[in-house]
């Protein structure tokens, strides 16, 4: 199915990796396991990564859509 609102691709993207970037650099890759209209996403099996590395285990995670700049599978 190919995604034709924003929405639409984060649904296709339900239950898979992916990587989120915020505005404050950090990344973070877990599996989406939900969000909202205001793209809150909440990432299971989270880790947080600088310059690539992962630094640490986060677990369940819940990040606020305002303060996201990219979501991409991981």
């Amino acid at each position: 199915m190919e995604a034709s609102r924003p929405l639409d691709a984060l649904n296709s993207a339900k239950g898979k990796r992916v990587l989120v970037e915020l505005k404050n650099n950090k990344q973070y890759v877990g599996v989406l396991k939900s969000f909202d209209i205001h793209i809150n996403v909440v990432l299971e099996e989270a880790e947080e990564r600088v310059n690539g590395e992962m630094t640490r285990k986060l677990g369940v995670l819940f990040l606020r859509g305002d303060t996201i700049t990219i979501i991409s599978p991981a």
